[in-house]
């Protein structure tokens, strides 16, 4: 257990904003502990396991653990080593101190957004099925994509191992014999968006995940990391029930 910290001081040194503005927060009953409106200045909570919301926004508690989100570029392997010697995870993160973990996979020749962390329980908690937690897929496919096939795909196709729920399809260019279609699944089984276009006729020539739940690729470039933000990783704390 933690040393008692104080409910402003907390939120100051999380960044949400000055102390001062923070007890204008609390007075304002606009912060909850453990789901209570707390409104005396005075208050002290653990700081690693308290559930503090801020106009019902998760803040993420004290922690020594790392969340990153890494633009994986097409060949490398999502593995953090390989016996075969070809380019990892592991070594595009080679410079950092801690020992981390990958959220899920990407195909090898897949490229975008992946989450990393030192943190083992959210790991396995934000990689399970269970939670259902949304990614979105932006495919160049062969062919015309028409909208009875974006249909098709919203209804949902059956694969060898079983049918995919799609929770949203979405053509966004098509021209010159290819398609550019945007999809939104929560399975991660394997290379599970390459089978399903190619189940409906449009094999994929090239794919990138852009998004997983609230977290997005932004502007992060090829290979580059970022620190995920108090507000993505408050919501995924959610989502997985920490």
């Amino acid at each position: 257990m933690a040393e008692p910290v104080r409910l402003q001081k907390l939120l100051a040194s999380s960044g949400v904003a000055s102390r001062r503005k923070c007890e204008e927060l609390m007075l304002a009953g606009r912060v909850e502990v453990d789901g209570e409106v707390v409104t005396r200045l005075g208050t002290s909570v653990d700081p690693e396991v308290a559930v503090v919301r801020v106009d019902g926004r998760r803040l993420p508690p004290a922690s020594a653990h790392v969340y990153l989100a890494l633009n994986k570029p097409r060949g490398v392997v999502s593995t953090m080593s390989d016996p075969q010697g070809r380019r990892t995870l592991g070594d595009v993160v080679a410079d950092r101190p801690e020992r981390l973990f990958h959220v899920g996979r990407l195909d090898t020749d897949t490229d975008g957004l992946i989450l990393l962390t030192n943190d083992g329980g959210f790991a396995q908690r934000l990689a399970h099925p269970s939670y259902e937690v949304d990614k979105t897929y932006v495919a160049e496919v062969e062919g015309a994509v028409d909208r009875a096939t974006l249909r098709r795909l919203r209804d949902g196709v059956s694969l060898e191992d079983g049918p995919v729920t799609v929770s949203a399809a979405k053509l966004l260019d098509a021209q010159g014999g290819r398609s550019i279609v945007e999809l939104v699944i929560h399975e991660g089984r394997n290379r599970i968006v390459r089978r399903l276009l190619d189940a409906v006729g449009h094999p994929v020539r090239r794919l990138t995940r852009t998004r997983i739940g609230p977290v997005g690729l932004g502007q992060l470039r090829s290979g580059s990391l970022r620190d995920l933000t108090r507000d993505e990783l408050g919501d995924l704390l959610d989502r997985t029930e920490l």
